[in-house]
């Protein structure tokens, strides 16, 4: 039992060093991982690397599910923190935490957020990880509207396709808040990733100088729009 105690800590101490090496090679290769570069860094022939990860997409995989982890545990802890029935200082709340866990680590932002890897198709264990951050946003919506907290909205129905998959999506993440709530809530979500894909990215450079200032305005204003009250 000790020797297998051993050789498991041994395999996960591995494993994360190979991790971290891949992840420095996201700074400078992107997503276009060298197992071979990933083995050289490590100081071991290439074979091995094959022990701990059986292809390039097997590892791209554990760094996907680390990264949308590590961004879902920030928008946790930072909602969390706030008063539950501060609806709006929870939205705000978890807007800042994504964007600084995004400018912390910009590469592996890009990996989840940016241009589709080549030929990778993420496998179906990686959808829990990454609605872990978008859970969050629903149940600040699931409570404002069980408070009576969200200001009423005259938007039309949504057309029938798309209802139907707000409702579901409701279902899943923010029980018995209305479509046209989830649609206004998604569209908030949809222009926060927006804004830090645009300052991670470099399109905001030489136009919005303060950013800081410039990213709390939209949020704000997406709260508003959500019919979240202050």
């Amino acid at each position: 039992m000790k020797a297998n105690s051993i050789r498991a800590r041994v395999r996960a101490e591995m494993t994360d060093e190979i991790k971290e090496i891949a992840r420095r090679h996201l700074a400078t290769d992107g997503a276009n991982l060298s197992l071979r570069a990933v083995a050289r860094d490590l100081g071991v022939v290439s074979s091995a690397i094959y022990r701990y990860f059986a292809s390039r997409d097997e590892l791209l995989t554990a760094l996907i599910l680390d990264a949308y982890n590590a961004l879902g545990g920030f928008a946790e802890e930072a909602e969390a923190a706030v008063p539950r029935e501060a609806h709006t200082d929870r939205w705000l709340a978890v807007a800042g935490a994504v964007r600084g866990w995004a400018l912390q680590r910009p590469h592996e932002y890009a990996l989840i957020y940016g241009s589709p890897v080549p030929g990778y198709e993420a496998p179906e264990d990686t959808v829990v990880a990454a609605t872990r951050a978008v859970q969050v946003l629903g149940a600040i919506l699931h409570d404002a509207a069980a408070a009576g907290a969200l200001r009423p909205n005259d938007d039309p129905p949504p057309p029938p396709d798309s209802a139907g998959d707000l409702e579901r999506i409701a279902a899943a993440i923010a029980p018995g808040v209305p479509v046209t709530v989830m649609a206004r809530g998604l569209s908030a979500w949809v222009t926060l990733f927006g804004q830090v894909s645009f300052e991670i990215f470099g399109q905001l450079r030489n136009t919005i100088n303060h950013r800081d200032e410039f990213f709390e305005h939209q949020m704000r204003a997406q709260a508003r729009y959500i019919g979240l009250t202050a």
